[in-house]
């Protein structure tokens, strides 16, 4: 098990947790911001490729910030994993 902590800039939550097993993500916790989204986020997440994740989720826009909860995810995530970001 391999845990990651983002810390997110530009938007309302303070923190994301993301523990993953191998290929996958097992658990997503979004600290602060709206907590429906945050806990809806990580149920959709969860038993997803973090590659595929970061690639859904890139570019989402709130409120015109230019990143959001779900982007501060994809790039997060996307520093954290051995792949090539898209």
């Amino acid at each position: 098990m391999n845990k990651i902590v983002i810390l997110p800039e530009g938007v309302c939550c303070d923190r994301i947790e993301v523990e993953l097993d191998g290929d996958a993500i097992t658990h997503v916790e979004f600290i602060g911001g709206c907590h429906g989204n945050g806990m809806a986020l990580g149920r959709l997440l969860a038993g997803m490729n973090p590659e595929k994740a970061a690639a859904v989720l890139a570019g989402v826009d709130c409120e015109g910030k230019g990143t959001s909860c779900a982007d501060q995810f994809a790039r997060g995530i996307r520093e954290h994993l051995p792949f090539p970001a898209k």
